[in-house]
Order: C-alpha cells, then structure tokens, then sequence
C-alpha cells in the first residue's frame, strides 16, 4: 500500500514571483510541456483590493489547465494554481489551504510561507522556484526545500527585470541551478528524472563507499554513518548539477576535482532552521521547562546551554531570548553562556553577524523583533545584549568533545539525518554533557530511544527529557565510549591493503622457545607492582585479599613474601640480581620448591627501573634412606623447631610489613583521591579557558569585521577628501575655514590672491595674516555673523582694485554643531566692470533718446512702458513715475487704450516688425483732440521677452499747418 502512495506522488512546483514576474512567468509556461506530470502553483504579490487577472493572462501562453487556488483543492497533475488576491496560501496532504492573512500589507511573506509547508507536506517531491521580484521573499522558502531534499531553480538576477529576490535567493546559498527562465522547463524534467521512483538499492549506492571516502579524505568528515536516502539523493543532484549519470564516474571526478569534493560536503550539510521552530515546542520550554532550571539558582549563577546543529544560529538566538526574558521576569540575574556548533564554516559566519531577513517577521513577533533586534535596511540584526550570551564554533558533534555542565541542551532535526548506530551513540553522549536533572531538548521526529535508563521524559509530545545519574547510567556511558574508541581506528575496506611477506623463522623460533622453555615470570617498577605477566603464575601469585592490589609482595603466596620482598628491594636499590634462590612454598595444601630469580632490566624508551621476576619448579630427588634411622630423626626434629622458629620470626616481621604498607596504600589512596580531585578542577579550568579562546576567537573575528569596515570608510573618505579637494580647486573661489576663535583650520587654492597664506598658516590667527581687504571688517563680520549664526554678503575692493563677493556663514557640522565661520571669496571684477559699462550705456542711451524731438517710448514685450523721453513728457503732460513700467494702455487714466493702438502694437507690429506713417486720431483728456502719426519698430533680443518696442508720436496737425502756410 506503501508503495501505491509513493508511485502517485509527483513533484509539486511551487513559483514565487512579484515585480516583473509576469514577463517571466509568460515565458516560464511558453517553454513548458504540457505533459511534464509536475503541478504548478504560482504565488505572486498581488493588490489585496484587486482582482488579478494572472489566471486569464497565463491561460492565454499555456495549454495546461490555469486555475485560481480553492480552499481544500485537491492538487493535480499537468494544472497551474494562483493564488487569490489577499489571501495566505500552504498545501496539506496535497490540498491546498487558503486563509485571510494575519500580518498588515507590506510585511506579508506569502512565497516563504507556501514553499516552507510545500518542503513539509512533499519532502523531496518539492520544487521551488524563484523569479523577478524586489526584496527576500522565498529566500526562507527555498531553504526548507532543499532540507526536505527537493529541488530549486533561481532565475539569473541579470535577465530578471528586478533581481531582489534571485539575488536573496543565490546570495543566501539556496539556489540549486541559477538560470534563464526559458531553461528552467529542461532542468525541471531532467530533476524530475531523478525524483522518480528509486528501487531499494539506487544507483548511487554502488559507488557510494568510494565518494563518501573521497569526501572524508579531503576534508576530514564522515558521513558513513548518515542515512542512506538522504546522501543518496543529494549525491544524485550533484551528479545532476554536472551531468554525470553514474556514480563511479562521479568518484572519479570528485578525485580529479578537489572543489567538487567541497561543493558536495556543503550539499550535505543540511541548515534548515528558523526562530523559534515549533512555535508550541518553544511555549512549554518557555513555560514550563525554563522556570524549573532557573528555580532556586543564584545570583551570577553560571547558566550553560549547547545548542548542537544550530545551522545559521536562529534555535541558538530564540533559546538566548527566551532566557532574557525569564530574567526580566523572575528578576534573577545570571550569567548565561550559550555555546552553539555546527559543522558548516559558513552557516556560523551567518549566525556570528547575527543579521537576518526581513522574512524573520513570519516566525517573530512585532514585540520581539522591538525588543531585540535592530531593523536594518536590508533586514534584522540581533541586538548585542542577546549576541553576547552566545558563543559560535565549528564543531564535528559525532567525533569531538562535547561541552559539559550543560544544564540545557538542545539538538533538534540533527539525529534525524542519522543511522540508527549513530544515534545511540550520541544520546549517551549527551548525558554525559548534562548536569544532574539538566534537559535535553529534541525535535518531535527524533527520540531517545533504548536509553531510557538515561533520561526520563519532561514532555513526551515535544520531546523534552531530564537526564537522570545512576551507577547504571555511569555504566551504559563507559560501555559507550569504550565501544566508540575502540571504532576510531576503523579503516574503510577500501584502505587495507594486503601485504605478502617471507617468513620469518628466527622470529618464529624466539616465540617457541619462549612459549616451551621461559619461566612464569612478570614484569614489574621498582616498587613490584605488576606492569606485564609471562605464562602461568597462579601456582605462585595469587590475588591478596582486602582491597585490590597488583603489587608481587601482596600477591605472592606463603612461604614467598620475605624472599621476594628483599629480592626486589637488592634489585631496584643496588641493580644485583637474585638468581636461583630455592624457597619452600606452599601450593594446593603443600609445599614445593620454587625457584625465585630477580633480576634488574635495562631502560627501555625512557622507562626505568623495570625489574624482571621468575618462577620455576624444581624437581627434588627421593633421599637414600640412612641405616641409622634415630640419628636421622633426631636431626630431622632439630632442622623442624630451628624452621618453626624463623617461620614465627618471618610472620612477625611479615604482619609489621602487612600493616605498614597497608597504612602507606592508604596515604596513597587518599593522594589519589585529592589527585582526582585536583584534576578535575584542572578539567574546569581547561573547559573554562577554552570558552574563554572561543570568545576572544569571535571578539578576534568581530574585531576583524570592523577593522575591515574602517579600512573601507578609511578608503571611501580617501576618495571624498580627494573629490572635494579637486571640487574647491575648480570652483575658483577662495574659501578660509576658522574655528570659534577665528584660527585658520583650512584654506583654498583661491585663498592665497585675498590672504598671504602658506601650509604653515593653519593654526594660527586670522589676524595675523597680511590682506587684500579690509582685515578688520572681515573680523568684525565673521565675529558677528558667529554671534547671530546670520549670513553676511557683502562686495569690497581690493587694494589691487579687483572686486570680491565675500559670504561669510557658519560652519556647521553633520550634528548640527557651530564650530566656526566659512569665508567665500568670489572675484566679482569682470561683473563691476560689466555693470559700470552698462550704466554708461544707459546714461547714454538716455541722453540721446532726450535730444530727439519727438515724443518717444521704450516698450518691453509685455508692452511695459521701459523709458520715455522728455519730449513726451512735456506734449502729454505726464510725468515719470505715472508713465516707467505701466502698460501704455494704462497711461493717463488709461487715455492710450487706443483700439487703433491695440490693432498696432497686438497684430500688425508682431507680422511686420516695422511700421510707419499709421495714423491714430483720439480725444486725450489733457490736450484735447489730436490726429497724430506713429512710427513703430521692434528689436528682436535674444528671446522673445527681450525685445524691445520703439514707438514715435507726431502730430500730423502741425504738418498740415505747415502745408497750409506753404
């Protein structure tokens, strides 16, 4: 039944778009079959109070059914979904779920929403797709894809019409092809190729061995004991990504290709992670677990927490928040070092800068994203309060120490990935890295499993378990790391390689003899404690009783002790050897003759006084019986009470030497016990130094950050200070730079034509320095303009006689500060000069105009009267300040609103440009009723607004009179 589910899966394309997507997703489905067997499910920015009009436009470029996504629509094969206008789109089961989003516009992350539950609800099936669009959106998306195993596609940032979110997207690392939208159908079937059913034993499994040992071999990490499925289809996209089929030809490549090998190890290295995953997980730990660790602590209580796999730091930053706030809660102040590790060199970059999306706002809430975080322009950046409790560090989990004291310890979505085997060698693992009741903190899909003698469980849903100390426990730990040192040394089979030697027969003689022929014998210090045995004592050492001991005094059996003990003594003190003493021992109920032999050996790699001790039988032969059997006895019963009395003599001696090395053991015992002791304060101290290398490694690592950003600002005020340097050389205007009390700071080139100024001049008074101008005036404005912080302006003479616009303002800095006053010097010569010409002109122009006899006005093109001549002042009888700058229809209570006039100066003059002789007869009301003769002419400017109008009056009555006369 199993197998039918997986046989109608079929992959699922979820494609994030925004600006500019509609070009893309156009050209997306013109190039895509329509047979492919994929469903498609397009997520776009739409306006929440507009229909979109996606579906009608898609329908038009495809012959796949284009559909509008529904509430618990089943998804089908070869059909396009689109999700409605202001609605939140995920897929469970393969319906899809619409809901009414919760967050405001503007802050919604609809793309990373939909393809994070695609990557859950499709797992490898899932393939995600990111086109043009501005900001992060789907970058967090594609992330959790590739965790499940699935598949993405990023349109190349330079064909995209905005590239915010491919560049997010590639940038971040998550892109599995980066590519022209027109190639993305051919690299979603040749994907799907790869995501179609496996037999149980796929192709990359016959070569697997031999690139999971290239990959160990280059750089240093194992991943034997990592799921199958798992390697297997991430070796499967990099063979895909390099179109290689089979993977021996994919070994050989990865050994002809170093770069490869690291491409791949970071393939497999799996960071999918987000704040506070498993929103509820992290409410009981906040709620219920984190109140009973921090119960009953003290004050700077050393608070210690290893977050193991934290990927880019977001579980290592949630845990370090929530910490904050029990404090804040509880008012209890501890001292919180939160270690987290991870394998990936670059996924604890990003979590050191501790910056982060935009799209974090999904998973944190608004009050948490004010209280500990920095809004950036780009995204988040933690606050320093939450980055100090955290210390970052590559670390290998599986082969390297662990921290220990820990009385936190989260791992979640780490043993997931992992062998059976393997988990149960890191859940002991754990334990041991636990204090007493500490809290091991998993992921809802991994567990404990048969350790249940470890840990007991805190919540069984979320899976949460309190370690527990027993000698049991203490005992699976040893089992534990016993079994896993004795694998260290493991090779691949790959790597033994078969040796054919010739035999060697001395060293194979050597052996016999010594086997056949060598005495029991040990080795031993300078004090008989056993180092090495040699055959079978049993028949002259035995285990003393009492407290366990390997010294050869204690163990040796009656009738031996003394001997022994004064030939080991001859031995280590004055290097003689003891050789063939017999001595009387007894065994099994009697007593034989042993030989006892000491001898001294010599050093060997630096080891000194090793002594070598043996045993050997010795045969008696039977006694001739004596005639005289009473001159045998009775020297018989003597040798007997002479023994009896040494052997009362031997056990005395033999019970002070017991009870004597008995209290020296016991000295020494309790040296061992403050060794013991000493030592593991000497392992405190060791862990606590290297906390303190790790920190000073990330300061170092913080602090080479921000050298490197100075050395840029460095740089780029370089550059500014050259820009403005060459800016105050072009502009030609001499600018003096003073303090509040009135010292040069800086000066132009332009400067030294007013001021005598040389480099050395900076720092001194401006006093000082001999000027063009008047120094005194310039002072006295520069003090004054300091005082009231307003500009001054002014033109002075110079006493070469050239001109100067000086302005002299405050100068401010970029807070708003006045530290001072700027000079401008701007050489105004040539405009006095224009300005003087001009004036004569004038009073030329005026001067003539005055001598001609006729009336005259000077109009603008606004028919603006601009002068009159004396004439006409004295025939109309006006004067100046009614007639310069009226209109000439407004003279004289408006006595030239002439339509005749009008007709001239509105219609004929603009066709003309030149009219004479036009007769115009009015009643004026000042000298009564005249018929008079105008002469009009107008001299073009530059422009239209700068011409001019020359306009004559004549009275044509005078002329007639004349004509009369005549």
């Amino acid at each position: 039944m199993e197998s039918k589910n997986t046989e109608d899966r079929f992959p699922i394309v979820g494609i994030g778009a925004s600006a500019g997507g509609l070009e893309a997703l156009e050209q997306f489905f013109r190039h895509a079959p329509i047979d492919s067997g994929m469903a498609f499910v397009l997520v776009q920015h739409l306006d929440p109070n507009h229909a979109s009009l996606l579906t009608e436009i898609l329908q038009r470029t495809t012959s796949m059914p284009v559909v509008e996504a529904q509430d618990q629509l089943q998804v089908a094969r070869n059909c396009v979904y689109v999700i409605p206008p202001n609605r939140d789109m995920a897929i469970f089961h393969g319906k899809l779920q619409l809901s009414v989003p919760n967050e405001p516009r503007g802050q919604r992350m609809p793309i990373d929403a939909f393809l994070r539950s695609l990557a859950e609800d499709q797992e490898e099936k899932a393939v995600g797709i990111i086109l043009s669009g501005t900001g992060t959106d789907g970058t967090l998306g594609l992330r959790a894809i590739l965790g499940a195993g699935g598949l993405s596609l990023v349109q190349e940032p330079a064909t995209a019409k905005y590239d915010g979110m491919p560049t997010s997207a590639i940038h971040a690392g998550y892109a599995s092809h980066v590519l022209p939208v027109d190639k993305m159908p051919d690299a979603l079937r040749k994907g799907a190729g790869k995501m179609a059913v496996r037999p149980e034993m796929p192709k990359v499994v016959k070569g697997i061995n031999r690139i999971l040992m290239q990959l160990r071999t280059i750089t240093g990490h194992d991943f034997a004991l990592y799921k199958k499925s798992t390697i297997g289809r991430r070796i499967e996209r990099r063979m895909s990504q390099n179109n290689i089929d089979d993977a021996d030809i994919y070994a050989l490549y990865l050994k002809e290709n170093p770069a490869e090998v690291h491409l791949l190890f970071k393939e497999l290295l799996i960071n999918v992670t987000n704040f506070f995953r498993d929103t509820e997980a992290f409410s009981v730990l906040e709620n219920e677990i984190l109140p009973q660790l921090c119960a009953d602590k003290p004050d700077n209580y050393l608070f210690r927490v290893w977050v193991a796999g934290c990927a880019t730091g977001e579980e290592a930053f949630s845990i370090a928040i929530l910490l904050r706030e029990r404090m804040e809660q509880s008012r209890q102040e501890l001292k919180v070092q939160i270690y987290s590790t991870d394998l990936d060199d670059d996924a604890i970059a990003i979590a050191r800068a501790g910056f982060y999306p935009p799209n974090i706002a999904q998973d944190v809430t608004p009050e948490r994203l004010r209280r500990f975080f920095i809004k950036e322009e780009a995204g988040y950046r933690v606050k320093k309060e939450i980055r100090e409790m955290i210390v970052f560090a590559t670390q290998n989990v599986i082969k390297d120490p662990p921290f220990t004291k820990l009385d936190l310890l989260s791992c979640r979505n780490l043993m997931i990935y992992l062998e059976a085997e393997m988990q149960n060698r890191l859940i002991p693992v754990f334990h041991y890295a636990l204090k007493p009741d500490g809290v091991l903190f998993l992921s809802p899909s991994e567990s404990i499993g048969n350790h249940t003698e470890l840990f007991s469980s805190l919540n069984r849903k979320w899976k949460l378990y309190r370690a527990t100390h027993s000698i049991k426990s203490s005992r699976a730990l040893m089992a534990h790391v016993v079994s896993w040192a004795s694998e260290s040394g493991d090779t691949a089979p790959e790597e033994t390689m078969k040796k054919t030697t010739e035999p060697n027969f001395a060293e194979l003689t050597r052996r016999l003899l010594v086997q056949c022929f060598a005495p029991a014998s040990v080795v031993t210090d300078h004090k008989g404690n056993i180092l090495y045995v040699h055959g079978d004592t049993g028949k002259y050492l035995r285990p003393a009783p009492g407290q366990a001991s390997l010294n050869v005094v204690d163990m040796a059996r009656e009738g031996m002790e003394l001997e022994l003990r004064a030939a080991i003594r001859a031995a280590a003190n004055e290097g003689a050897s003891v050789l063939g003493h017999e001595l009387q021992v007894k065994t099994n109920g009697g007593f034989s003759t042993v030989s006892l032999s000491v001898r001294p050996l010599p050093d060997l790699d630096g080891i000194h006084n090793l002594l070598l001790v043996s045993f050997q039988d010795v045969a008696i032969a039977e006694d001739v019986k004596p005639k005289n059997k009473h001159i045998a006895k009775t020297a018989e019963l003597g040798r007997i009470e002479e023994l009896e009395r040494n052997l009362a003599y031997l056990k005395e001696s033999h019970q002070l030497q017991n009870e004597e090395q008995q209290a020296t053991n016991e000295e020494l015992k309790s040296a061992n016990e403050e060794m013991q002791s000493t030592n593991e304060e000497l392992q405190s101290t060791n862990e606590e130094l290297e906390t303190s290398k790790e920190e000073l490694q990330s300061v170092n690592e913080e602090l080479i950050t921000v050298n490197s950003e100075l050395q840029t600002k460095i740089e780029q005020l370089a550059g500014m200070q050259n820009d403005m340097k060459n800016l105050l050389d072009n502009t030609n205007i001499g600018t003096v730079f003073l303090d509040d009390h009135m010292i040069i700071r800086r000066f132009t080139r332009e400067a030294i034509r007013i001021f005598r100024l040389v480099p050395s001049d900076v720092g001194r008074l401006l006093s000082d320095i001999k000027s063009d101008l008047d120094s005194e005036l310039l002072l006295d404005k520069a003090q004054a303009v300091l005082d009231s912080l307003v500009p001054v302006e002014l033109e002075m003479c110079a006493d070469s006689g050239a001109w100067y616009l000086v302005r002299i303002q405050p100068y401010r800095t970029l807070d708003n500060v006045i530290e001072g006053v700027v000079l401008t010097f701007t050489d105004i010569s040539k405009r006095i000069e224009a300005e003087i010409r001009v004036q004569l002109a004038g009073e030329l122009a005026e001067n003539i105009v005055n001598t001609i006899r006729e009336p005259l006005l000077v109009l603008d093109s606004e028919l603006q009267v601009v002068s009159a001549n004396r004439a006409f002042y004295q025939y109309f009888q006006v004067i100046a300040a009614d007639t310069i700058g009226r209109k000439i229809y407004e003279l004289g209570n408006s006595q030239w609103n002439i339509p005749a006039l009008r007709e001239l100066l509105e219609i004929i003059l603009p066709r003309d440009q030149r009219v004479e002789g036009y007769v115009v007869e009015h009643d004026f009301p000042d000298i009564g009723h005249h018929k008079i003769k105008l002469n009009a002419r107008r001299l073009a400017g530059k422009s239209i607004k700068s011409s001019l109008i020359l306009l004559t009056t004549e009275d044509i009555g005078d002329e007639l009179t004349k004509e009369n006369k005549v």
